[in-house]
């Protein structure tokens, strides 16, 4: 091992504490998917060790939606910069997390967002810290976290600005859920929210059922209209997860909606899920009856560049050099920002976290060895960009 990553190692391991500590805090203050001024609370304290460490940050304010933090380092650097992604915001909104505080048992760390993604993003801060320690200026470097990923920025512009902030760099790493198994991923699917609305006519139904127009009989055609567009083949799925329509048994029923999950690998196929949809939405099974569709929110694929597929192998060379267990290339079928470093044109690996299982859940728990281990590796993947 060279000495600068010798020095990087020897940092991470006298601040284990200190890393400890701050992952303690953040995840202790409640940054629910829909709780803007948790994620905002955050947002401010993550903002507070990069400007001790010398950043240039600001935040992209949003007034539904988590705040946007953006710090950067030695932006006149002479190589193309190095990006390290995330998002502040968790899965379990307060109300669910009651007394589930941050806690470490037997090595195993608990806690609403310890996993996801709280955890990553402090192996992220105290790589940068590590980097700093030795002097490193061969990059710029720069930090974008978002306060809205689990709501897929439904009420934000983040996907713009990660493409606009990612543009024209050279890696970016996505300190997303660590696996277990050790799998970076590599690629992701991507994530539509849809809502297919039917208005009919209501009617009594033992007086004047002949002059109503039942509306979840008219969607319930739809419904299997739309699960039929599922294409295994192509790795594009619709899931009509939910339903919801009429007052009594005794009404014909006025409304009716149904909310579609669709999932697919290629961006490109964006123009055909929506026409597909828009086309089942148009045609009528029963007179009288009137359809509409709405995009709610999603984040689009991560797509496996040939770039996406270098980064890995320095990764996949730097985890041998650092004497951890090697890593595989991973494809997953959620949704992460790494899709927009990705359309910026930015080779991109994603998982780069603490290790850990069961997020968006009460058992979500991470590997606190992990929290080291990845913060060296994320240093020594900056180091090793540094030898091509």
């Amino acid at each position: 091992m060279d000495f600068n990553k010798k020095q990087v190692f020897q940092f991470i391991d006298e601040h284990r504490d200190e890393m400890v500590s701050l992952w303690q805090e953040v995840v202790d203050m409640k940054s629910g998917p829909h709780e803007k001024a948790g994620i905002d609370a955050v947002a401010n304290r993550f903002q507070t060790v990069l400007d001790e460490i010398g950043a240039t940050s600001r935040q992209v304010a949003f007034e539904r939606a988590g705040n946007m933090l953006i710090a950067e380092f030695g932006m006149d650097r002479p190589q193309p910069g190095v990006l390290f992604l995330g998002h502040m915001d968790t899965a379990c909104p307060a109300e669910t997390v009651a007394g589930r505080n941050f806690t470490i048992r037997d090595g195993i760390a608990y806690g609403p967002g310890v996993l996801d993604m709280k955890g990553g993003i402090v192996a992220a801060l105290y790589a940068i810290k590590a980097l700093d320690s030795i002097g490193y200026k061969a990059r710029p470097v720069k930090v974008v976290l978002a306060g809205d990923e689990e709501v897929l920025h439904a009420h934000s512009e983040a996907a713009d600005v990660f493409v606009s902030e990612a543009k024209g760099f050279a890696a970016a790493f996505n300190v997303e859920t660590g696996f277990k198994d050790n799998g970076i991923v590599v690629g992701r699917k991507g994530v539509m929210r849809l809502m297919m609305h039917t208005k009919g006519v209501a009617a009594h139904a033992g007086n004047d059922p002949e002059n109503g127009r039942n509306a979840i009989e008219e969607i319930a055609h739809k419904l299997l209209a739309v699960q039929r567009l599922t294409d295994w083949d192509k790795g594009i799925s619709f899931n009509v997860g939910v339903i919801q329509g009429g007052t009594t048994s005794t009404t014909v029923p006025e409304e009716a909606t149904i909310y579609i999950d669709v999932r697919y690998k290629d961006p490109d196929d964006y123009a055909w899920i929506m026409k597909s949809v828009e086309e089942i939405a148009a045609k009528t099974y029963i007179e009288g009856t009137t359809t509409t569709v709405r995009y709610m929110e999603g984040i689009k694929p991560m797509k496996t560049t040939e770039g996406v597929k270098q980064l890995f192998e320095v990764v996949k060379a730097a985890s041998a050099e650092c004497g951890f267990v090697e890593p595989y290339a991973k494809f997953v079928g959620g949704a992460s920002d790494s899709a927009y470093s990705v359309l910026a044109g930015v080779p991109t690996v994603c998982a780069m976290g603490v290790k850990g299982a069961r997020n968006h859940s009460p058992e979500e728990h991470a590997i606190v060895d992990t929290l080291f281990e990845r913060a060296k590796l994320l240093a020594a993947c900056i180091l090793k960009l540094d030898e091509k």
